[in-house]
């Protein structure tokens, strides 16, 4: 990477660095759980922690839609900086299931969002939405019941 420090990191120095890393054999690996993208997980970590945290490079690096961007930038990110709207929009977004469990586990749970986004995204017609308010149902279950109606979501997933 060219930048003189991580703070002057580009989207474009970052896409190089990302087209660097792709490796087939990764890729290979990757397809095979339903994600689109070469980089060894590892480095991609490597990655992020050397540019630290940049909530607008994160942002940048979601909207170029590609997939080890996109990883990067939740790695990146600023959990709590984002507005409700914004995290149903990213989830709505992120169809490879490395993306949405990232996205879910690092960012949404971190959010002061996760409850509200919880409740809504459990009642979602869509399949993948519906899974990620179970996954922060499930967590919020083990965690904190208190205030759940928990007969009630087994009667929901008895359903």
């Amino acid at each position: 990477m060219t930048a003189e420090s991580p703070a002057d990191a580009t989207v474009a120095e970052v896409m190089a660095e990302l087209a660097e890393l792709e490796d087939p054999r990764a890729r290979a690996v990757n397809e095979k759980h339903g994600d689109d993208h070469g980089v060894n997980l590892g480095k991609l970590r490597a990655v992020a922690k050397r540019l630290r945290t940049q909530q607008e490079l994160a942002v940048r690096l979601w909207e170029t839609d590609d997939t080890a961007a996109r990883l990067l930038a939740l790695l990146i990110c600023r959990p709590k900086a984002f507005d409700g709207d914004a995290l149903d929009r990213m989830l709505r977004e992120a169809r490879a299931p490395k993306v949405h469990d990232w996205l879910v586990n690092y960012v949404v749970r971190k959010s002061p969002h996760a409850g509200e986004l919880r409740v809504a995204w459990s009642a979602d017609p869509d399949p993948v939405v519906a899974s990620a308010g179970w996954a922060l149902t499930t967590e919020r279950v083990g965690k904190k019941p208190e205030g759940l109606d928990l007969p009630g979501l087994l009667d929901v997933i008895e359903a």
